[in-house]
């Protein structure tokens, strides 16, 4: 610099936030004997970078000073608002007058209860009858048949309120005339038209007890019926006088008249035998 000419003032840089840059500073950054390299631009040398670096970072201080003021001030809104709130909400916790939310019935499942068994000890269980079998078991050298055959004879027989007695001349009877077979007669072609478990060819005579229609004991329809042919004796055992002090071969004669009346003796064991089977 020549001395004759005036001092020139420092010309600074001013940064963008209006700060000024001493471009002398800026000189000392690089050295002064040191050559700077062309410029290429507003912002390539170190000064200017340096000088933008210090302008940016003095506008963001001011940013954030700015910033720090208006959160200050938006601050104290946001407490009050919070404060109502919290006010508020305790408020209505306290409030007991409230309507309750409706309530949901949950289903509970009902497990059954179970039913108390009895103690064999303390139930009393009623007596069951003894029912007895349809086709009952033969005896006394009986066939099913003939074992059915009397059970009809005794079950009409305690139908008709006859006493046990009644029952053994009945059973007696009908083995002599019978066997205790239904039999059919060949002089009566209509008696095979009914159920019959056999024939014979006395007269006219028919059923267990070969009765006659033909003497007034019924129908031969009837007469074929056991239970029908059962009924008819012991009606007609009824009507004789005393015959319960009479032996089985004249009780049994007095209904029957048979040319043969000495015959039913021999078969009161074996009806004693049946009858008792029978009753059990």
């Amino acid at each position: 610099m020549h001395p004759d000419h005036p001092p020139q003032q420092n010309q600074g840089e001013t940064c963008v936030c209006g700060q000024t840059i001493d471009p002398a500073s800026a000189e000392r950054s690089i050295g002064r004997h040191r050559t700077a390299p062309p410029r290429r631009g507003p912002f390539t040398s170190t000064p200017a970078r340096a000088a933008l670096a210090a302008g940016v970072i003095c506008c963001l201080g001011l940013i954030g000073v700015v910033g720090a003021r208006d959160t200050g001030q938006r601050q104290e809104p946001a407490r009050e608002a919070l404060a109502d709130r919290a006010a508020a909400e305790q408020r209505a916790s306290r409030d007991f007058t409230r309507t309750a939310p409706p309530v949901v019935a949950v289903p509970v499942p009902v497990t059954p209860t179970p039913t108390a068994t009895p103690s064999p000890t303390a139930t009393r269980k009623a007596p069951q009858k003894v029912s007895r079998p349809k086709h009952p078991r033969p005896v006394a050298g009986l066939d099913q048949r003939q074992m059915d055959n009397a059970k009809v004879i005794v079950d009409t027989g305690r139908a008709m309120k006859m006493p046990r007695r009644a029952l053994v001349v009945a059973v007696a009877t009908a083995m002599q005339e019978s066997n205790l077979y239904n039999l059919a007669s060949d002089v009566l072609p209509e008696s095979y038209d009914y159920p019959h478990q056999g024939s014979g060819s006395d007269h006219d005579s028919v059923g267990l007890f070969q009765q006659r229609p033909s003497s007034g004991w019924g129908t031969v329809a009837q007469l074929m019926r056991p239970a029908y042919a059962a009924r008819a004796f012991f009606a007609a055992l009824a009507e004789v006088p005393g015959w319960t002090n009479l032996s089985l071969t004249e009780a049994a004669q007095a209904v029957q008249v048979s040319a043969f009346p000495d015959a039913y003796a021999q078969h009161e064991e074996r009806a004693t035998t049946v009858v008792a089977a029978l009753l059990v």
